[in-house]
């Protein structure tokens, strides 16, 4: 187990076991809240205003690693953030525990009235649950909203569902939003999320190719469980030490002046000066301007990275972002 604790913002963060000192009963939000998205917001705002209204401890259950990648063996689908994103999102919410479940072999087999019983009666003291409508748990999945709130009826506990939360005619879903950044569709990835998508990461030693040609890049080795946008240029903002700079990324191998094959994630901070490698960057993709494409010679590369500089410019001025 570990425990955090910030004064005024997440009381505390549990791995496997949790614990509270006080008699006071808990509102529990059950999900994987992957990417924390709109529909995901929604389920956490209701569960803070009823905890509220009703006395309740908040507390967010989930797990550090998609339930997926032990059932399968294998990754399959990759994540939208990393556990330390989801925590700094939601501290900032007013949550007062967040409780990260090891997904083990022997986790999985837990049956639905096991799972009640020993996590949300014994464990976490609910009183109150909250899920999305398309919540599962137990063995298999066997378990359903329905078969939930039958057995909140019969342990003493309020079940609220959270009905789906659509942009026009799509739910959101973490399953759209990773379609939508594997396309390169940041603005309807983002539209989804409620927020830019971003990836965090340590400046890496790159090829300093970029220093050469008079656009130097800070390059970032994500997780590589999480999902990368399509190969391409985009406009982003880079977060470092507290301070957004307007910044183009490219995505991809750089076949102008590579040859390795490698794809890397390359961000030019505009007017920024200084030494990164080593440093903790984060950066929001807004828009695609254009695919990776080989040029003739490093000539045309320097003038397309011009162009693509002013294009981002221009892009964040009609966004009005400060």
């Amino acid at each position: 187990m570990f425990v955090i604790k910030r004064k005024g913002q997440l009381v505390e963060v549990f791995e496997n076991e949790f614990s509270i000192t006080d008699s006071k009963y808990c509102g529990v939000g059950l999900g994987n809240f992957d990417g924390l998205h709109r529909g995901h917001m929604a389920l956490i705002n209701t569960l803070l205003d009823e905890c509220r209204i009703s006395d309740l401890h908040s507390v967010v259950y989930t797990f550090k690693k998609h339930p997926e990648h032990i059932l399968r063996k294998e990754l399959l689908t990759p994540l939208i953030m990393t556990t330390e994103h989801k925590v700094r999102l939601l501290e900032k919410t007013g949550l007062e525990f967040l409780v990260f479940q090891e997904f083990d072999e022997e986790f999985s087999r837990i049956s639905p009235r096991e799972f009640v019983e020993e996590i949300l009666v014994n464990k976490l003291k609910a009183r109150l649950v909250v899920v999305g409508f398309n919540y599962r748990f137990g063995y298999m999945g066997k378990g359903d909203c329905e078969l939930l709130k039958e057995l909140g009826q019969e342990y003493g506990f309020k079940v609220i569902v959270i009905p789906p939360v659509k942009i026009g005619n799509e739910v959101v879903s973490s399953t759209a939003i990773r379609k939508y950044v594997i396309e390169g569709q940041m603005e309807k990835a983002n539209e989804f999320l409620g927020r830019f998508f971003s990836i965090s990461g340590k400046v890496v030693t790159g090829k300093g190719i970029g220093n050469t040609m008079g656009f130097p890049t800070a390059n970032i080795d994500p997780e590589k469980f999480l999902v990368t946008p399509a190969e391409g240029v985009y406009v982003t903002r880079t977060l470092y030490q507290g301070k957004w700079y307007d910044s183009v990324t490219n995505v991809g191998k750089c076949p102008t002046v590579r040859s390795d094959g490698a794809t890397t994630i390359e961000t030019h901070m505009i007017d920024f000066t200084g030494e990164l490698y080593g440093e903790d960057i984060e950066v929001s993709f807004i828009k695609r301007l254009r695919g990776e494409k080989l040029f003739k010679n490093r000539e045309e590369l320097i003038n397309q990275i011009r162009t693509d500089i002013e294009n981002a410019k221009m892009y964040k001025k009609h966004l009005c972002l400060g």
